[in-house]
């Protein structure tokens, strides 16, 4: 773990310190008798231990695709087209309100069956995976019944089954999700429509960051927000709260963001509503975590034969992306923090040189 750690970008052999180490770490990585939960396991505890500090912990969910496309490993499955092959990692990541993250907590991998004849996937609804996601999160909140657990999620969670699960079990965590189905009510209105009758709460006024070739740039939004009860089957409802944040003179040629989300927890003040817009907005840091692990690690150029020692190098490198993670977290909000904590006099040096900047006089405080 230190080897990958301290040279993360790497690959097995240039990581480790000799052909010893690197033949024990393809014969770890190849021993049928370690499960890659098990090597999560030590890491599990240590963070549900950070977790128990805090009031309020996020629980980011999200999916990537692993391409493997052309690599020789056995279990792959297909990836968007048939022929591609991948494996898809999935994980709910612990984060604070300002966005600090924790530590890794658990995670699912698995690769898609091929389709058959009739164009049909067999094996079970990847939906469920959400579903299954929000009841981790539950068992978790019992280990930590001081901390109050959040289930933060992208459209693809807008599942009435998962929001009807949380209900009927008493909603041991919360959860908030971006609305992706513009649901008729039972009163024959439309969801998104009803929600924003009338005057808005107020406004939030944010910086939107710079991603894909986007420049970062201000974004004003109005907010809407209404309790209400949405259709789960024949007869039951679930009772949730919709918000409604709807950007307000935006760039000419940029498209307005607009957010629509729904979550169990009620939003009766314009506070309440904005904090929950801004747990929403840290969801981006599980974005950031896997372009760690994908493009800082290099995970999808390993070359190893089957899916399961794929599994067992992702449960490493998992840990190695939390703490490339926090790390970069911790450059942004401890400015003044010696970046000779972390770094030896040559990293910094070729920090400045990646960049393509002058090293200054004093020594930096914060890697640059």
């Amino acid at each position: 773990m230190d080897r990958f750690s301290s040279k993360p970008t790497a690959s097995i052999p240039m990581a480790c310190n000799g052909w010893s180490e690197t033949i024990a770490t393809y014969r770890f990585l190849g021993n049928e008798a370690v499960d890659w939960r098990d090597i999560m396991a030590p890491d599990y505890a240590q963070t549900r231990q950070r977790m128990r500090a805090h009031a309020v912990v996020l629980c980011l969910q999200d999916t990537t695709e692993l391409d493997f496309n052309g690599q020789d490993i056995t279990g792959l499955g297909p990836l968007s087209y048939e022929a591609q092959r991948e494996c898809t990692c999935i994980r709910p990541m612990p984060l604070l309100p300002q966005r600090e993250p924790l530590g890794v907590t658990d995670a699912w991998m698995w690769a898609r069956q091929p389709k058959d004849a009739d164009g049909h996937r067999p094996g079970p609804k990847e939906s469920l995976h959400w579903i299954e996601g929000y009841k981790r999160v539950a068992e978790m909140a019992a280990d930590v019944p001081d901390t109050r657990l959040v289930y933060v999620a992208d459209r693809e969670s807008d599942i009435v089954e998962l929001m009807q699960c949380a209900q009927d079990m008493g909603t041991p965590a919360d959860w908030l999700v971006r609305a992706k189905h513009n649901r008729c009510l039972p009163e024959g209105q439309k969801l998104w429509t009803h929600t924003c009758a009338g005057e808005p709460l107020g406004e939030i006024v944010f910086t939107m960051p710079s991603r894909q070739g986007q420049k970062a740039r201000p974004v004003r939004q109005q907010l809407w927000a209404r309790r209400l009860e949405i259709p789960a089957g024949k007869t039951a409802t679930v009772e949730v709260t919709c918000i409604m944040a709807c950007e307000v003179g935006a760039p000419a040629g940029t498209t307005p963001v607009q957010w629509r989300l729904l979550t169990n927890r009620a939003a009766p003040t314009l506070d309440a509503v904005i904090e929950l817009i801004d747990w929403y907005r840290a969801r981006w840091e599980i974005e950031m975590f896997f372009h760690v692990l994908k493009n800082g690690c290099g995970i999808e150029a390993l070359q190893l034969t089957g899916v399961d020692r794929l599994e067992r190098a992702l449960a490493l490198f998992m840990v190695v992306a939390w703490r490339i993670a926090h790390l970069m977290r911790t450059g942004r909000t401890c400015l003044d923090l010696d970046a000779a904590l972390f770094f030896d006099p040559d990293e910094i040096r070729g920090a400045f040189l990646l960049t393509k900047k002058k090293p200054p006089k004093r020594p930096p405080r914060h890697p640059a």
